[in-house]
């Protein structure tokens, strides 16, 4: 007999539209994740010359790019972005600019060009028009986009409730980024859209812990996208959509 929680795994990978991917310990986790970006990322180099990751911010990424960080690419030619930041200088320790910079773009991934979304603008709203030019010099689609989930199904920086999400999480919108205040976290953020992030070559969810798939769970069983962000990503067959998960 299924324990509780298995059962949840069960009911989540059953009404996911796309892969999941389940794994019995953070570390095996974060090898196969590694290997999958790197394939990705050297097929686009070797086609292009080029290769573009988007990465996220928090504690579930670190240990991911400590691993590729010392991968052996040619990271000269690859751009390394951001799904999000929050609009605080790359010193404060919220950033996610520095995250990315103190423990991604170290060993060999120190050569990788980092374009960052928060600008010497005086506002948030000022900096968009900079910040979506700086996106347009990036090779599109990009080859591979790591999002994480918050409990409260937001992903990026695209949170229930905030006025910019109804044109964040809208298909026609001809906009790359967006500013937003979210009503439970703190910090003015900016955010790729969903049709820019959702493009991309690889959409992976990155996210550990049972809470996070509990959190899934819920995503999955209703459909308005306005509570639970996620659910654009979750609801999209078109999109090449996979979900890492482990305890």
């Amino acid at each position: 007999m299924k324990t509780p929680f298995e059962q949840v795994l069960t009911d989540v990978t059953a009404k996911l539209q796309h892969p999941l991917l389940s794994f019995s310990d953070s570390e095996k986790l974060v090898i196969a994740l590694t290997d999958t970006i790197s394939d990705t990322l050297q097929m686009s180099l070797n086609a292009r010359n080029q290769a573009t990751l988007v990465v996220s911010g928090g504690s579930t990424p670190i240990p991911l790019f400590k691993k590729l960080a010392a991968y052996d690419l040619n990271w000269a030619n690859v751009n390394v972005t951001l799904a999000d930041e929050r609009w605080v200088d790359e010193n404060h320790d919220d950033s996610n600019t520095q995250l990315v910079k103190t423990q991604l773009l170290q060993k060999r991934a120190s050569a990788a060009r980092f374009i960052g979304l928060k600008t010497p603008a005086v506002d948030i709203d000022s900096g968009l028009d900079s910040c979506s030019t700086a996106l347009k010099q990036l090779p599109q689609p990009f080859d591979v986009v790591i999002l994480g989930m918050g409990n409260d199904g937001h992903t990026a920086s695209l949170f229930p409730n905030t006025t910019t999400l109804k044109e964040g999480l809208s298909p026609a919108t001809d906009k790359l980024c967006l500013s937003c205040q979210p009503p439970t976290a703190p910090h003015q953020r900016i955010t790729l859209t969903y049709p820019l992030l959702s493009s991309a070559k690889q959409v992976i969810l990155h996210i550990a812990g049972e809470d996070k798939l509990l959190t899934l769970q819920k995503a999955l069983a209703a459909k308005n996208q306005a509570d639970m962000p996620i659910r654009a990503f979750l609801q999209d067959p078109s999109i090449n959509f996979v979900v890492y998960w482990s305890p």
